[in-house]
């Protein structure tokens, strides 16, 4: 029983570390609530409606526990999406795409997503180089534009 603990232990080690390497992060001139506004216009100047807006911070206070500012933007566009879920419908997991927007403890903020070439990689999307080059330089250019 012992060895099988320390087994699952060690299997479970090198996963954390490999989720830790799968997101792409910059820093953001703007407050959290700002950033997220800024993300949110420019999805929408180029015509891509955001999916949902989950303010973490605000669900803890209803909870009665605190969080510093913290959202999540999820939207997608399915020209991009819909190719991968047709690789691997397993994808549509972390589809739409998630932007986390997160001030940290010395009170600087944060931008945060999983770059698609991870996705490439965690569901083997063979053949979908393309889609996952222009989703990717989609990401950097809304959040570069969001956070400076």
């Amino acid at each position: 029983m012992r060895l099988m603990m320390t087994l699952l232990v060690a299997l479970a080690l090198p996963v954390s570390a490999a989720a830790g390497d799968e997101l792409t992060t910059k820093p953001s001139k703007y407050a959290v609530k700002e950033t997220v506004d800024r993300l949110t216009k420019v999805l929408k100047d180029k015509g891509i409606t955001p999916a949902a807006r989950i303010d973490h911070a605000a669900a803890a206070k209803a909870a009665g526990l605190e969080l510093k500012p913290t959202e999540v933007l999820l939207f997608g566009n399915p020209k991009l999406g819909t190719p991968l879920m047709q690789s691997n419908r397993h994808v549509a997991i972390d589809l739409p795409m998630r932007v986390l927007i997160w001030e940290d403890d010395a009170g600087k903020v944060w931008i945060g997503y999983t770059p698609p070439a991870a996705l490439k990689t965690r569901y083997k999307l063979d053949g979908r180089d393309e889609v996952l080059k222009t989703l990717s330089g989609a990401l950097d250019a809304f959040t570069n534009e969001a956070g400076n």
